[in-house]
């Protein structure tokens, strides 16, 4: 038997998963959790063989519910999301996902994914294999090449410390225009806060002070 957690935070996806699932005799659903925190206790305890993860749910998104399970347990990690950006999908891989799925995929689908994941063998989905293969190609690309012009000029002045309202005042934009664009670079960037902004823009030498 192939022992399951399923990780959602909504739960009619949940129990719809499970309630599929709970009909493949070689699997067996252990537990299930509705928050990354709430996952990543479950899975220490209960030690699975494969866990089923969502990447945005409150109180511990799955990027770092999968950061912290790998970092102590040899389960196989299957994120089941219904993104695909870039943003999304190489932090997930990055903390240890050994599969990324959509939820568009069918529930034999999803069943056949755990049970290939029991075997070590992984499902990416097609639209994630061709970022996949992007990346490889072009190993040079930076995260920021994704800024638009002035995103790329407000990441800039994040660098050089200046506050919302000295960045506005310096490129001519509303404050409400300021803060749109420094949530998107965050996004992009996958950082949590304007220091870890500054800290990359520092270290891509994206800084015209000295």
């Amino acid at each position: 038997m192939i022992r399951v957690v399923v990780v959602d935070d909504h739960d009619v996806v949940r129990k719809g998963v499970i309630a599929y699932l709970n009909t493949e005799k070689d699997l067996e659903i252990v537990g299930e959790a509705s928050s990354g925190f709430e996952g990543t206790e479950l899975v220490k305890k209960l030690k699975p063989d494969v866990v089923l993860m969502d990447l945005i749910m409150e109180n511990g998104t799955g990027i770092e519910a999968t950061k912290e399970i790998m970092n102590t347990e040899t389960c196989k990690i299957i994120i089941l999301t219904s993104y695909y950006d870039d943003e999304k999908v190489f932090p997930a891989l990055e903390a240890g996902a050994f599969s990324y799925m959509l939820k568009t995929s069918s529930a034999d689908e999803i069943a056949q994914a755990i049970k290939k994941a029991a075997r070590g063998e992984n499902v990416i989905e097609p639209k994630v294999a061709t970022k996949l293969m992007t990346r490889f190609q072009n190993p040079d690309k930076k995260l920021h090449d994704e800024l638009t012009k002035r995103e790329l000029e407000v990441l800039m002045c994040i660098g050089e410390g200046m506050t919302n309202q000295e960045i506005s005042e310096s490129l001519y934009i509303g404050i409400k225009t300021v803060k749109t664009h420094v949530s998107s670079i965050l996004s992009k960037l996958n950082v949590q806060d304007r220091t870890q902004a500054a800290v990359y823009a520092h270290r891509n030498q994206l800084v015209r002070k000295p």
